[in-house]
């Protein structure tokens, strides 16, 4: 048996889309470190140019089985490889989208909270697990072409704030924009030229796709998607918050089993309060969030609004742009500080519950960052 029969053989194994796919995750979850890392959104963009060159060969060529042994294939050297590879396409894709949705699961998972954001997020993973799933679908246009726009819309999402340093509605949309075209783009290239397919053919492969885009944007102006290239590295409620050269001496009070707290509550009522954050955002990406107050007097009843504070951020250190606000004193009850972006969407949460002053035998601790 040739070297080459045998790694047919090997490939044809039906554990081998689960190896890929766990490859393409195992591969992103040791070499993805920050969003805004040139070399990542390189190889980002590497994998979507070569899924949607699948694509079109897929279209083009289809996902039948390799020519029998002996079959004169005709066409340059190239394309005879094209046809002979042509089984092993759905594999290669399988791959591809493993890696790319499980780089979006990291990055947009650093953004998301347990808010309305997480909805995205929770799209991004059911994908990357479906994905194992997918091999045997793998040769459906509609599909192919509906996920390639998917991958481009999550990838333009984050990519184009980082390259541009600035973030809002006009940039999401640009990407969205980017992202109709790049796939219509696809689209065009597996009929083109063609003439056993149908413009109604076309029609029928690029639409989905389309509706998809237009779903994805109302999910934005509903806040349903996280607020990437941001994310909130570090939140806490504080008695004083004090700054020494280059880092913030965080003073809080917790009980002294209560070793795995790094802020303080429950929280004294009618004291002064300290909400302290960190928010990464990416070189030159300077913005402004907002401290986003909320109270509730009982856990029956709605959280309403009580303060927002604006804060202007700058991007680029690892640890986050740090900052707080400060409140004289609180009501008892439930607050919360939600960190927000200017047109709403949440980038991290701080709750705090504010009580009556009792006796305690905690003790003061004061923690830098």
């Amino acid at each position: 048996m040739s070297p080459l029969t045998k790694i047919q053989s090997v490939l044809a194994k039906p554990f081998m889309p689960a190896v890929f796919f766990i490859s393409g995750v195992t591969y992103d979850t040791f070499t993805l470190t920050r969003i805004d890392r040139l070399i990542d959104n390189l190889i980002l963009l590497l994998y979507l140019v070569a899924l949607g060159f699948l694509i079109v060969l897929t279209g083009r060529l289809g996902s039948a089985a390799a020519a029998p042994a002996g079959t004169e294939l005709e066409g340059s050297a190239f394309t005879r490889f094209l046809a002979k590879a042509r089984p092993y396409y759905p594999m290669a894709m399988q791959f591809l989208l493993g890696g790319l949705f499980s780089a979006y699961a990291v990055f947009y998972s650093r953004s998301a909270t347990l808010t309305r954001t997480g909805v995205f997020l929770g799209v991004l993973v059911l994908l990357l697990v479906a994905n194992e799933f997918l091999r045997d679908r793998l040769s459906n246009l509609r599909l192919l072409v509906a996920l390639y726009a998917l991958a481009t819309f999550s990838f333009f999402t984050f990519f184009l704030p980082v390259m541009m340093g600035t973030i809002g509605p006009w940039v999401f949309l640009l990407g969205a924009i980017l992202s109709a075209g790049v796939t219509l783009r696809v689209v065009q290239l597996i009929y083109r030229h063609n003439p056993d397919r149908s413009r109604m053919e076309a029609v029928l492969v690029g639409g989905p796709a389309m509706v998809l885009i237009g779903i994805l944007i109302g999910f934005y102006f509903m806040n349903w998607i996280p607020p990437v290239p941001l994310s909130m590295k570090f939140g806490g409620m504080y008695r004083e918050v004090q700054k020494h050269e280059d880092r913030f001496a965080l003073s809080f009070d917790r009980e002294w089993y209560e070793v795995w707290k790094r802020s303080q509550s429950p929280y004294p009522a009618n004291e002064p309060i300290y909400c302290f954050t960190a928010v990464f955002a990416p070189i030159s990406l300077n913005t402004t969030v907002y401290h986003h107050w909320y109270f509730r007097k009982n856990s029956d009843k709605p959280f309403i609004h009580a303060d927002k504070i604006p804060i202007k951020i700058a991007g680029g250190r690892e640890g986050g742009y740090r900052a707080y606000t400060f409140k004289q004193r609180l009501d008892p009850g439930d607050w919360r500080v939600d960190v927000e972006t200017e047109d709403g969407r949440v980038v991290g949460q701080v709750s705090v519950e504010v009580a009556e002053r009792g006796e305690t035998g905690a003790t003061p601790r004061t923690l830098l960052y």
